[in-house]
């Protein structure tokens, strides 16, 4: 028993970094999607796929239902709304009018976020050092953003920041958010039913969302462009949902499980890694030197954040455990 516990924790770490892997791989299909369809519609059918991949899930556990306080359907139904619809819909519009590498960059500074909001929240503890690899986190997530920093004085359009990087921070925002949110549904509600009864709550706000904009029709749910092109459309929106979607999901809790938080948030960066491989890689999407420099300190500073704040972490799935993300993200 003791061997097989130490090999579980041996691979655990490994299940994370591969399952936040496979969320950086997001950016594959989105991209090319944005050409095809409007964000908001894209966003609606990658929560229609994955519901149904998650569907199985949801009815298994619907006995729990009668269990679950006000409070953490409350948790739930923001974190759905923030997180699972609104905050992806803000990514997927960075990645269609900002750099994306820059975008999945930026998006790193989401721990920063939670972590201020769990102290507001919760009342969790704050290190000492926080704020000062916060600082150092934020200081150089404005420098990825600027391509060009000397011609700031200038004009913002000609120092290179756009509406692209301003979607990013707001998506950061929702999805940050969403993680402290999430936290509240995890201490009430089992992972299979928050995961799938999320994707529910995310696809109603989506509904919602497309009604009002009056989208929930034929033409714009599935536009010309879309017919032009309609086995490209589908596969992109299955690999986007499965591959960059559920499958990651279940991988990464399944190692979360295995896995000390502290731990695990340090194989979350292979979602950066994997991110930046894609859209620097594939799309061209490629960095200055000094934004370049920026992101390795932006990466490391929120690197340290995990690393001072594990010794004050009130609840160790906390800090592992990401709603941005499709329970998450994301």
């Amino acid at each position: 028993m003791h061997n097989r516990t130490t090999r579980s924790t041996s691979y655990g770490p490994w299940l994370v970094g591969l399952g936040a892997a496979l969320w950086g791989t997001e950016s594959a299909w989105r991209i090319p999607l944005n050409a095809l369809f409007d964000a908001k519609v894209i966003v609606f059918w990658e929560h229609v796929f994955i519901l149904i991949m998650f569907l199985p899930i949801l009815v298994s556990h619907l006995y729990e239902i009668p269990k679950i306080h006000t409070r953490t359907w409350g948790f739930l139904l923001f974190s759905g709304f923030a997180g699972s619809a609104v905050g992806t819909i803000f990514f997927t519009l960075a990645l269609k009018y900002g750099n994306p590498t820059v975008v999945n960059v930026i998006l790193n500074i989401q721990p920063v976020i939670s972590t201020i909001g769990a102290f507001l929240l919760f009342g969790d503890r704050l290190s000492r050092q926080f704020f000062f690899y916060a600082g150092i986190a934020i200081i150089a997530g404005m420098f990825v953003s600027v391509a060009h920093p000397t011609m700031i004085a200038v004009s913002f359009e000609q120092a290179g920041l756009n509406v692209g990087t301003g979607y990013a921070l707001i998506c950061a925002l929702f999805w940050g958010l969403s993680t402290v949110a999430g936290r509240g549904v995890m201490v009430g509600m089992s992972l299979r039913l928050a995961s799938s009864t999320r994707i529910v709550v995310g696809l109603t706000c989506m509904t919602l969302i497309l009604f009002a904009y009056g989208k929930l029709n034929g033409v714009a749910l599935w536009p010309s462009a879309a017919q032009a092109h309609p086995t490209k459309a589908i596969v992109w929106l299955i690999l986007l949902a499965s591959v960059s979607g559920g499958i990651p999901l279940l991988i990464y809790f399944q190692g979360l499980h295995l896995t000390r938080a502290s731990t695990a948030g340090y194989f979350e960066m292979m979602q950066t890694i994997a991110a930046v491989c894609i859209t620097w890689g594939f799309f061209q999407a490629s960095l200055h030197l000094h934004q370049v420099i920026a992101a390795i300190a932006l990466i490391g500073a929120v690197t340290m954040v995990h690393h001072v704040q594990r010794n004050v972490e009130q609840h160790p799935l906390a800090s592992g455990y990401d709603a941005s993300k499709g329970i998450t993200e994301g």
